[in-house]
């Protein structure tokens, strides 16, 4: 089984569904709330523990009742939480998150604990279970502090192990040069890639543009995520590749890139060729937005399979 490890955020998501997100200053009533575990961290683990891959989750949530049971939900999904800290200075990050009838969504996170996540943290995952050496892949994302980030790739440069960088929420500005050029992959949507380029990405030509401004810095791959058109394939070495997304009928598109990032990396880390992987973790996104909220909305491996082969409901 493949080893995957995840560093980075783990927030309670509390959801609204309501017919349209308001506007500034007026209130939509007559939506359904639900209560689920979420973070761009935890929502990659997850995805990737359900694909197959052995996962160790390594973060920080408040000692509190949220951060509690999203460790005892790791553990369901088989995930070794060893080193999900619970940090007695900090709450358990929170995401408010309304959904309207179109599967749109608007997201505001307090971090909390997750802005505590520290090198010093990683290098005990590293010296207590070998979880950055011992890794067939490593995935963060950017809602825990910089600095972390950086340390992890320059571990994973020093191991010689693949990191995939999520870089959301969007950077307001390009990345250091130093974390792009230790990076193997980079799967930002077209936002994050006109904030980390300078390029106004709207379609697979103008995405082009900014992923070879991404290999420029030295990132290997540029994966750049255009919504419900595909995904925008460049490896810096072959002639760049545009796959369309998969038809379902959309319920919620919360962390649908996270489930792309959890299944690339679990599909990559099997040693699967880059094409298919990426046609692997767009159909692993696909069934993602049929279900309402994050890491429950996650999929497991024989269903993306019967999917691929055609076999699945997700339209």
């Amino acid at each position: 089984m493949t080893k995957i490890t995840v560093i980075g955020s783990s927030n309670t998501d509390m959801v609204i569904k309501s017919r349209t997100i308001p506007r500034p200053g007026e209130t939509v009533t007559g939506g359904t709330f639900v209560m689920n575990a979420g973070g761009k961290g935890a929502n990659q683990a997850v995805a990737a523990a359900r694909l197959g891959a052995d996962v160790t989750f390594v973060a920080r949530v408040g000692d509190d009742i949220f951060g509690k049971q999203a460790i005892s939900q790791f553990q369901k999904d088989g995930i070794d939480t060893r080193f999900v800290m619970l940090d007695t200075d900090a709450a358990t990050g929170i995401a408010l998150i309304l959904v309207d009838d179109a599967a749109e969504n608007l997201i505001s996170v307090a971090l909390g604990a997750n802005e505590r996540l520290s090198p010093a943290d990683v290098d005990r995952a590293e010296a207590e279970g070998k979880r950055i050496s011992g890794a067939d892949a490593i995935v963060v994302q950017l809602e825990t502090p910089l600095e972390t980030i950086q340390h992890v790739a320059m571990l994973a440069e020093k191991f010689g192990v693949p990191l995939l960088l999520d870089p959301a929420p969007a950077p307001k500005e390009s990345l250091p040069a130093g974390l792009l050029s230790r990076l193997t992959c980079i799967k930002p949507n077209e936002t994050e890639a006109s904030y980390l380029t300078g390029v106004e990405v709207t379609d697979a030509k103008s995405a082009s543009r900014a992923a070879q401004v991404l290999h420029e810095k030295g990132v290997k791959i540029v994966l750049v995520t255009l919504g419900r058109e595909g995904v925008l394939l460049s490896d810096g070495e072959h002639p760049d590749a545009f796959f369309p997304s998969r038809k379902v009928r959309a319920v919620d598109s919360t962390a649908a890139g996270d489930c792309f990032s959890g299944a690339l990396a679990c599909s990559l880390a099997e040693g699967k060729p880059l094409s298919e992987s990426v046609t692997f973790a767009i159909a692993a996104a696909a069934l993602s937005v049929t279900k309402l909220g994050a890491q429950q909305s996650m999929p497991f491996r024989a269903e993306v399979e019967a999917f691929l082969a055609g076999d699945g409901d997700g339209v």
